[in-house]
């Protein structure tokens, strides 16, 4: 197939783009490339601002596409761009949703394609349900070949996944591990929550791309395995050779002292501290064979690994270590004076 991406390095794609690359597809990748030296041989790039539209088209000419992936489209505004500029130009737009669109709280824990789409705490879920409605109302009316994928949490070697952290990302979190010292964990840990490995992923969502099943249809794209949050640092600290020690703090009281940078409103109170289990059998249905292998204790590890031999990787965050410290000493001061 004739493939064109959109963005293609981030976390999720760059896992697609080697596999198609390996599997001998005609790939070309859009973007600013600002990581051009990552992108695996014979990939052809258009390296462009996709907010140019004339520079865009200049550089693709009459190019026609199997499948157009936008993987960097966060409002509506960029969603009808991509709509100017493709359609009549590809077979398919797979357009890269999330599934913290789903309604906030949930009606059942269980979660499928049909869940309703409502999060009155974040703002970018309800950008990409906007999205998700401009498409489909385009694919009713006009037919725009769409498809939409919805992942939840999909991680990489580059960086561990952890509920509470700060602007810098996970490493200040296991450098408290590494040191000894207790880290933040929204409610009591217990919540479920699915994380997937992005080279499962990314086996599911190509197995979409020319899927006649695929077309004006949703799908999420998710690991079956499901762990507590518990679960989920104890196998951080295992992959660290550390013991977890956490401390609880409900995710109320950390979206409202947090920075307002941190966003925990949205991160916390309208996706992960909110227990989920997704059913991903429409996916299995129009993908046959399709499953997730890795499992998170094996992929941490990979990460710790990777993670641990790459120094420009561990970027420290002091302002948020120095924020923890406060929130852990002002609960015990707090549980001290109730005494």
């Amino acid at each position: 197939m004739k493939i064109l991406i959109i963005g293609g390095t981030g976390t999720i794609s760059s896992a697609i783009t080697r596999q198609l690359a390996e599997g001998g597809h005609e790939l070309w990748l859009l973007n600013r490339g600002s990581r051009k030296n990552e992108v695996p041989a014979g990939v052809k790039q258009v390296i462009c601002d996709i907010n140019d539209e004339a520079e865009v088209l200049r550089q693709l000419g009459n190019e026609v596409f199997d499948a157009v992936c936008e993987f960097i489209g966060f409002l509506p505004s960029q969603v009808a761009r991509d709509i100017r500029l493709f359609d009549g130009r590809t077979r398919q737009y797979v357009y890269i949703s999330s599934a913290s669109a789903y309604k906030k709280p949930a009606s059942s824990h269980v979660i499928t394609e049909g869940t309703s789409l409502a999060n009155p705490y974040w703002e970018y879920s309800r950008n990409k349900i906007a999205c998700e409605e401009l498409l489909m109302k385009t694919y009713r009316e006009e037919g725009f070949p769409v498809t939409i994928v919805r992942p939840s949490h999909t991680y990489c070697e580059r960086a561990v996944p952890v509920s509470v952290h700060g602007l810098q990302g996970s490493w200040q979190v296991l450098k408290r591990m590494m040191d000894g010292k207790p880290v933040l964990v929204q409610g009591d840990g217990s919540s479920l929550w699915t994380l997937t490995w992005n080279e499962d992923f990314a086996r599911g969502f190509i197995g979409l791309l020319g899927n006649p099943k695929a077309i004006g249809e949703a799908f999420q794209i998710m690991s079956d395995e499901q762990l507590t949050w518990n679960q989920i640092y104890q196998s951080v600290a295992n992959a660290l050779g550390v013991t977890f020690k956490p401390y609880y703090v409900s995710s109320e009281f950390l979206a409202a002292v947090a920075p307002e940078a941190y966003d925990f409103t949205g991160n916390l109170l309208g996706d992960k501290s909110v227990t989920v289990v997704f059913d991903c059998t429409k996916l299995k249905r129009a993908v046959p064979g399709f499953c997730a292998t890795t499992r998170f204790d094996e992929g941490v590890r990979r990460c710790v690994a990777y993670i641990l031999n790459h120094p420009e990787l561990q970027v420290e965050d002091p302002e948020f270590d120095a924020w923890t410290d406060r929130v852990i000493e002002t609960l015990e001061q707090a549980k001290q004076q109730l005494q």
